[in-house]
């Protein structure tokens, strides 16, 4: 199995955390777990079904994950190739005018995203000759979309990265008053732009920063916990489970399946 991620050029970076490809010459099951980011994926080899309790069914050549508080299951019984796209969740409302809490949760193809610039976008990445090609192919989207931004909501923006690159936990009364926004105004602009609350974003986060101690793990469990600021391990196993369906201990030792790629 190969993983990449690719920095994005600098002028997207407001925006862009970085591309990913993800290949396989073998059949493959994923698990999408909460993420306080927003992902655009091209399956430019192989395709995916989902796996839901009704039965399973088969998932879009491309399209775009908004900022997610659960998990999901995906397999392919072929080869595959996939290259996405990593977002800050402000990018939705920025680069694409909707608002990210109307995505959360959502994973639309390109075509009901964006209509026919959509498919044509589509159709590029998926006759283009080399994943080079492709990481040309949507940059150059990109930096069409760049130049329609208006500058607003900097702050903010600045504000959610601190959350997504920080541990700590944040007074969010502390913040507004910083914004000048009375609680329910920073909220309401919040999700907006994040896609959910300030204390379920920060949630998801906190789980994310600790599902990435995965091979990076000096510490025991119970210590991952208090520093992320959980109150006890049982908090910590419980939002775990809610936002992966992982056991963390298994998660940790490697034995759960889905997640392959961390090894890539």
């Amino acid at each position: 199995m190969l993983y990449l991620t690719i920095p994005p050029p600098v002028h997207l970076a407001k925006f862009v955390r970085f591309f990913w490809i993800l290949e396989s010459n073998q059949p493959y099951e994923h698990r999408s777990v909460a993420d306080g980011g927003v992902e655009m994926v091209f399956h430019y080899q192989g395709s995916f079904d989902e796996i839901k309790q009704e039965g399973s069914g088969p998932c879009a050549s491309s399209a775009i994950q908004g900022t997610s508080s659960g998990y999901k299951v995906y397999t392919c019984q072929s080869a595959f190739g996939i290259v996405g796209v990593y977002f800050y969740p402000f990018a939705i409302p920025a680069l694409f005018d909707l608002p990210a809490d109307e995505l959360a949760n959502q994973m639309p193809d390109l075509y009901t995203f964006l209509g026919t610039a959509g498919k044509e976008l589509e159709d590029k990445m998926m006759t283009a000759r080399n994943n080079a090609d492709r990481i040309t192919i949507i940059t150059a989207f990109l930096e069409k979309k760049l130049k329609k931004v208006e500058e607003r909501d900097e702050a903010l923006h600045q504000f959610i990265r601190s959350i997504i690159h920080s541990a700590g936990q944040t007074k969010f009364n502390a913040v507004a008053d910083e914004f000048c926004l009375s609680r329910r105004q920073f909220e309401r602009r919040f999700k907006v732009l994040a896609g959910f609350s300030p204390k379920m974003y920060e949630r998801i986060i906190r789980f994310q920063l600790a599902a990435d101690q995965y091979n990076k793990q000096t510490k025991s469990l119970t210590q991952i916990a208090l520093d992320l600021g959980y109150y006890d391990q049982s908090h910590f196993s419980n939002d775990f489970k809610k936002f992966s369906g992982y056991n963390p201990k298994n998660y940790f030792s490697g034995q759960e399946v889905g997640y392959e790629w961390r090894d890539a």
